[in-house]
């Protein structure tokens, strides 16, 4: 579908709609839609899940086909629904979702589509030299010859990334960047994003971070319920008027919290002893006491996610000493002799590796153990209702949502059923990797407020996070992880958790 006929813009204007609305069957994700943004400037998209912002920078990316309005970009009217169409006018997309092949190498994923030829031939050795540079300029060490799906989450973003930074593209989207990043690594797509904005480019970013778009964009535009409700130079704006804005009401901050005194010599819940992987981990030790939220920091590539996933049974070539409540158990080497032991994970990417968007959120939740739930190895719906209808009501979940596809929920909606989903199993010790990436400011709230109240309960937890404010506000414990190694504790009697704290540690061990 074409837009309808549009007008020269300005040589100021980088994108101009009018009227944009988009439906999916009885729902209007987008209500009339006007948007102007200048060119050469870093424009902000923000809202709660679902108030339309990702939807309209599809429209403009070319991959959303809008049901009415108009949209000029780049001085040219708007082909909807062909994003090659869209390159083509100098276009570049980077997406939360991930568009990596996992089979092939990382060098080649940022070449995807655009190599570098000579002669017709591609040429290894020019697109080696362009890989190395865009590294350095990015602050990360990725090899490139390593297949990209053996790479984390954070690395394959960073892929993404690259990509699109490499294109000669006019105007670039990116849909939530930073949600697998670490502090350093946003700080240096940051700073290429504001280079690229001095040499000319447009750049319009979506993100759940307040902070990180009064700190680098230059406008902001709120949507709410389909629609721009406000729209203002960065300036304008501070973190509670854009919060009133997006949710239309004052939000009460849930943190931080007081960390709990322990009782002298209590035993812990779990001790792990010389956790290990090849590449990964090196003689890893931590201990988490009953009702302790443990907080795992460190960069990316440190090791975090490897370790949760160590003591999932997700990496069977580990190894190590576990003892739960002081009795040892054997080192897992699968899932189910984690849960077993009474240690569930939920994972860092809920649509990949934890939940069946297939599915219904009941359904999702009732995979771990469907035994709970039938009668005579017969599913009952009527047993499935009653018990999870209380778990999901610990995260804030509307039970009557319950039948809905999954794919269709918001993100916060999605990660709320992930958690109720390991919840259900009532494990001894919950682990979380990234309870928050890529949710609006009120869901991520629900959640870290649930995660403390199951602690206070007597749930042991470990969290990871790349949002270190949440980890340092959620632990009552911070253990630091550099290049796979533990590298301090932090959090001991009387002694405060800081940001700068776990920031000190990763990066006076990474200089040694």
């Amino acid at each position: 579908m074409s837009a309808p006929a549009a007008t020269a813009l300005p040589a100021g204007i980088a994108i101009d709609a009018h009227g944009v609305e988009k439906r999916y069957g009885g729902t209007l994700a987008l209500k009339g839609v006007d948007v102007v943004l200048e060119a050469g400037r870093i424009h902000a998209l923000v809202g709660e899940n679902g108030a339309g912002k990702s939807t309209f920078l599809g429209v403009i990316a070319g991959r959303v086909v809008p049901s009415a309005g108009s949209v000029s970009v780049l001085g040219a009217p708007h082909v909807f629904g062909a994003p090659r169409q869209a390159r083509r006018l100098g276009i570049a997309a980077i997406y939360q979702e991930l568009t990596i092949v996992p089979a092939l190498t990382a060098r080649a994923n940022v070449f995807l589509g655009q190599p570098f030829s000579r002669g017709g031939l591609l040429s290894e050795r020019a697109m080696e030299a362009r890989y190395g540079e865009l590294c350095a300029r990015l602050g990360v060490t990725i090899p490139g010859h390593l297949p990209a799906g053996r790479l984390s989450i954070a690395d394959q973003q960073m892929l993404e990334i690259m990509r699109g930074v490499q294109s000669d593209a006019r105007l670039l989207l990116f849909d939530e960047p930073t949600t697998a990043l670490a502090p350093p690594e946003r700080d240096a797509l940051f700073r290429v994003m504001r280079q690229l904005r001095d040499s000319g480019k447009t750049m319009m970013f979506v993100s759940h971070n307040l902070e990180e778009v009064l700190g680098l964009a230059d406008t902001v535009t709120v949507f709410r319920d389909g629609q721009v409700v406000a729209a203002a130079p960065c300036a304008d704006w501070d973190k509670a008027s854009l919060v009133r804005a997006m949710i239309g009401h004052d939000i009460a901050p849930a943190l931080p919290r007081a960390r709990r005194a322990r009782p002298v010599g209590e035993a812990p819940l779990l001790a792990a002893r010389g956790v290990s992987l090849a590449g990964a981990l090196s003689d890893i030790s931590l201990e988490v006491r009953p009702g302790e939220v443990l907080g795992v920091g460190g960069l990316v590539g440190s090791g975090r996610t490897s370790l949760l996933r160590c003591l999932a049974g997700l990496e069977p070539q580990s190894t190590g000493e576990l003892t739960i409540e002081g009795q040892a158990v054997p080192w897992p080497r699968t899932p189910r002799q984690a849960l077993r032991a009474g240690i569930a994970l939920v994972p860092e990417d809920r649509k990949h590796q934890g939940l069946v968007l297939g599915l219904s959120a009941i359904e999702n939740v009732a995979l771990t153990n469907y035994r709970k739930v039938s009668r005579y190895g017969v599913v009952s719906k009527r047993l499935m209702q009653a018990r999870i209808d209380g778990v999901v009501r610990e995260f804030g979940f509307a039970v009557d949502r319950l039948g809905a596809t999954v794919r269709n929920l918001s993100g916060g909606n999605q990660q709320k059923i992930l958690l109720s989903k390991w919840h259900y199993e009532r494990p001894k010790l919950l682990m979380v990797d990234e309870p928050t990436r890529g949710i609006d400011v009120g869901a991520k709230e629900e959640i870290l407020a649930t995660l403390r109240r199951l602690a206070d309960d007597g749930l042991s937890i470990i969290v990871v996070s790349s949002e270190l404010e949440e980890v340092v506000a959620i632990s009552d414990r911070v253990i630091v992880l550099s290049e796979g190694r533990h590298v301090a504790s932090l959090g001991g009697e009387g002694e405060l958790v800081t940001v700068d704290g776990i920031l000190h540690a990763a990066f006076k061990t990474e200089s040694q």
